[in-house]
């Protein structure tokens, strides 16, 4: 019995009922996942060690830095992933537990609109995670950062910190917008495939 759950729930994560869904599946699962966990690491793996102000003391360093850097981009951009991967994952659960094929989804309304809510809410989470990732990082990483480092010590007030590799952080921060942007258009493309599918199902009816 749940083995069988198992292996339903495997195959309708892996295959959606969807031509664009299963194009989403391996673009999400493989570009984005290897561009973060991969190229994520070698840009942002040491940026803590380098980051140095002035002057370089190591509590100024670091009390500048969790200033400049409130989450890291890794741990915020890893939560993105898993928070727009749980939506679709609760439908397949869902159809797993109901033994539902995927060539039913699109052919029973109910469960086209809960798939269809599904795919909305990826939409809406994405875009919160653009607005955050917005404010959070901002669209360019400058070379230095200007830190308001008076609460920790009044003699520093107002010090200059240097970023790392800030050019290749801005050409990683512009992919990770771009991957935002294109998954989103990805569902919506995604949703007018379903209603066009449905379409045809009423009137081949």
């Amino acid at each position: 019995m749940s083995l069988n759950y198992i292996k339903n729930f495997y195959e309708g994560c892996l295959r959606p009922p969807t031509v664009i869904g299963q194009f989403h599946t391996l673009f999400f699962g493989s570009v984005r996942m290897f561009f973060l966990g991969v190229l994520g690491f070698a840009v942002y793996g040491n940026e803590a060690l380098h980051f140095s102000c002035d002057p370089d003391r190591r509590e100024l360093n670091l009390f500048c830095y969790n200033q400049f850097r409130p989450i890291t981009p890794q741990v915020f951009w890893a939560l993105q992933l898993v928070s727009v991967l749980v939506p679709g994952a609760w439908f397949h659960l869902y159809a797993a537990c109901k033994n539902i094929e995927q060539e039913e989804i699109l052919e029973r309304p109910i469960y086209t609109v809960f798939y269809i809510i599904s795919v909305l809410l990826r939409i809406i989470l994405e875009i919160i995670a653009f607005w955050l990732q917005s404010h959070l990082f901002g669209f360019q990483v400058h070379p230095v950062y200007v830190c308001d480092a008076s609460s920790l010590e009044k003699a520093f007030n107002v010090t200059k910190c240097m970023v790392p590799e800030h050019f290749e952080k801005t050409i990683f921060l512009s992919a990770m917008y771009t991957f935002t942007v294109i998954t989103i258009l990805l569902c919506i493309a995604e949703i007018f495939e379903i209603l066009c599918r449905r379409l045809g199902y009423l009137s081949n009816q």
